[in-house]
C-alpha cells in the first residue's frame, strides 16, 4: 500500500484520522494577482486542456511560484518528491508537490503542505491520498523534532482547489472550494497557510 491507494474511508480506518467539514479560511480577502501570473495563466489555460501533466505545469506550478514569491520565499517547492515515512502503514510514495519551510535542498525537511493533482478531474478521489500524505508529513516533522507547525493539504484539478488541515484527532476539509476564475482567493489561502505554518507558535 502507498499514498495513492488511500481513500477517505481507508484513512479513517487504518490511520485513525476521520474527516470533518470546517470553515478553514472564512473572511479571507482575495489578494492582488501579479501581472506575470495572470498573463501566464491566460496562456496556460489554452494548453491545460491537453493533459493532467499540462494542467500541472501551466496552472498549478505558476500558482505555487506566485505563492512563494508573495511569501518572500518563506517556503521551498518540491515536485515529485518521495515521502517514505512508514512502509508498514502505507505511508510511502511520491508526492506531486510539497511546500517545505526550508531552503530548497535535495533532502526534504519540514514539509508543511502536500498538494495532490486530482486524477481525471475528480477532487474527491484524491482526498484520501492527500490526507495520507499529510499524516506522513506530520510524522516526518515529529521525527525531526518539529511538532508545532500545522500540516495542510490541497487537492487540485488546476481549475478547482480543495484545501485541508490536519488536526490532532481528525482532518478538516474546507467547506469552500476555490476556482481559477478567482485566483486571488487561491493565493490568499496559500499565503494564509504559509503564514500559519511558518510563524513560530
Amino acid at each position: 500500500m502507498a499514498y495513492d491507494d488511500f481513500t477517505l474511508e481507508a484513512v479513517e480506518k487504518l490511520l485513525g484520522v476521520p474527516p470533518q467539514p470546517a470553515d478553514l479560511f472564512k473572511g479571507l480577502e482575495p489578494l492582488p494577482v501579479p501581472p506575470w501570473l495572470r498573463d501566464l495563466l491566460t496562456k496556460g489555460m489554452q494548453l491545460s486542456l491537453l493533459s493532467e501533466k499540462a494542467r500541472s505545469e501551466f496552472i498549478v506550478v505558476p500558482i505555487l511560484l506566485a505563492s512563494r514569491e508573495l511569501s518572500h520565499e518563506a517556503v521551498a517547492i518540491y515536485s515529485g518528491q518521495r515521502l517514505d515515512v512508514n512502509p508498514e502503514r502505507g505511508l510511502v510514495g511520491e508526492c506531486d508537490f510539497i511546500l517545505a519551510a526550508t531552503p530548497p535542498v535535495p533532502l526534504l525537511r519540514a514539509p508543511l503542505v502536500t498538494i495532490v493533482k486530482a486524477k481525471k478531474n475528480d477532487i474527491e478521489s484524491g482526498l484520501g491520498q492527500c490526507v495520507a500524505q499529510m499524516v506522513g508529513a506530520r510524522l516526518s516533522n515529529e521525527k525531526t523534532g518539529r511538532r508545532s507547525a500545522p500540516v495542510h493539504g490541497c487537492v487540485t484539478t488546476g481549475e478547482a482547489w480543495q484545501f485541508l488541515r490536519l488536526e490532532p484527532a481528525a482532518v478538516s476539509i474546507d467547506r469552500s472550494r476555490y476556482y481559477i476564475d478567482n485566483v486571488g482567493a487561491i493565493l490568499a489561502v496559500m499565503l494564509a497557510i504559509i503564514e500559519q505554518s511558518t510563524t513560530p507558535s
